[in-house]
């Protein structure tokens, strides 16, 4: 089953988050950063941060805070179980820094079909700004639901 292109364009309330050292720490660990900027003051203050930055695609891990996340799929009639990450890119505007609060805002960008209506994607772009309306990032996501049939076999 194809998708309900009418999506396209709607967008989502934002997501606000309070960055927290211990956040940006359990974070570095977990995704293996080795640099000492990212846990240690002393280290980021030497190399010219005001505090431990915000390590690569953190940012992703915003609009998970939202009590639904991946509401918007259900919304769409989305099976969960039938979804694949397509894509993911960051693109970076300034520096974030533990005590900043950043603010994601998601729209939905796209949604086409491929395969003949077995594959559908969903493109979905968000703005990342923080608590002086700054742009820190900006993220573009896709999302590959596959479906049971195509578009001829139902």
């Amino acid at each position: 089953m194809s998708l309900d292109q009418a999506a396209i364009g709607r967008r989502f309330a934002p997501v606000a988050l309070l960055v927290t050292r211990s956040r940006l720490r359990n974070f570095a660990a977990a995704t293996g950063q080795a640099d000492p900027i990212y846990i240690d003051v002393n280290a980021a203050e030497q190399a010219g941060h005001r505090d431990l930055p915000v390590p690569p695609t953190f940012m992703f891990g915003i609009e998970l805070e939202a009590p639904n996340p991946f509401g918007y799929l259900t919304d769409l009639g989305v099976d969960l179980r039938t979804v694949l990450h397509g894509e993911q890119r960051f693109d970076y505007h300034q520096i974030a820094h533990a005590g900043d609060e950043l603010t994601a805002v998601s729209r939905i960008d796209d949604i086409y079909s491929k395969r003949n209506g077995l594959l559908d994607f969903i493109v979905k772009s968000t703005i990342v700004t923080d608590q002086d309306d700054t742009r820190v990032a900006t993220l573009s996501s896709t999302t590959v639901v596959q479906n049971k049939h195509g578009k001829d076999e139902r």
